[in-house]
């Protein structure tokens, strides 16, 4: 049986760390790329043999086509790539600088989409691939004070639906994922410092709790996997229902 190989952007912690151990569990060569060496390699000795570490700044664009030829000569494919490396900025509306919205602009939208290009030039030589962009509860509804983030995970949307019509024809699925509130240490604190905004977060959750790491991990598995392979431009929220609750 032939290994498929994945690429997780951001896979040292958080979301992409969770994503990476639940394809490496599936025998899937995955390769964790991201700013922070240490904590890459960390990461690296948690998921064991199967992964590997990779440094790459998704904010120089100029050196992702390298990046991608590198993992290209050293693995000899790519069959998934998981752009889940991003930045938040919380800041008063006015107060946003001209640098500060660009910087989450590149990192989380351009980057996006040069590190697709470059992967989907040599997914086309295969006729086949699987695109997983992480998307946010920010591009479902309004959310203060994130005008940045907001902005480009609702365009992670439109281009999610864009390239899946423009690729699956030759033979490469494009779907995203919309996390509503999953837990970690810094949510928890985060919620239980501003008693209000917890009670808004779980009083429009149908399911009255905050989703887990591996939540997101078990639906880009399942979207990466053959069990999904009629599923195309779809953004998949993966939140107890808090898009959909009142």
């Amino acid at each position: 049986m032939v290994t498929k190989t994945a690429i997780v952007t951001g896979g040292g912690s958080g979301l992409g760390f969770a994503i990476a151990k639940k394809f490496v569990e599936n025998g899937i060569t995955t390769i964790i790329a991201g700013r922070d060496k240490e904590k890459l390699s960390k990461a690296k000795e948690q998921l064991g043999e199967q992964c590997h570490a990779k440094t790459c700044d998704v904010m120089d664009l100029a050196s992702i086509p390298k990046f991608i030829q590198d993992i290209i000569n050293e693995f000899g494919q790519i069959d998934i790539l998981v752009n889940n490396a991003g930045i938040n900025q919380k800041k008063e509306f006015t107060e946003v600088t001209d640098e500060e919205f660009q910087r989450v602009i590149t990192t989380n939208l351009t980057a996006v989409f040069v590190m697709s290009r470059e992967v989907v030039k040599h997914m086309l030589e295969n006729k086949s691939g699987c695109i997983i962009n992480i998307s946010s509860m920010a591009a479902q509804y309004g959310l203060p004070k994130v005008i940045a983030y907001s902005a480009s995970k609702t365009a992670i949307d439109g281009m999610t639906r864009a390239m899946a019509v423009e690729l699956s024809p030759k033979g490469i699925r494009v779907n995203a994922i919309a996390p509503g509130f999953i837990y970690s240490d810094m949510t928890a604190k985060a919620l239980d410092s501003d008693p209000e905004r917890k009670a808004k977060v779980f009083g429009r959750t149908p399911m009255g709790i905050m989703g887990q790491a591996d939540d997101i991990g078990n639906a880009a598995m399942f979207l990466a996997s053959d069990a999904a392979k009629f599923i195309t431009g779809v953004v998949l929220p993966v939140d107890g229902g808090n898009s959909i609750g009142f």
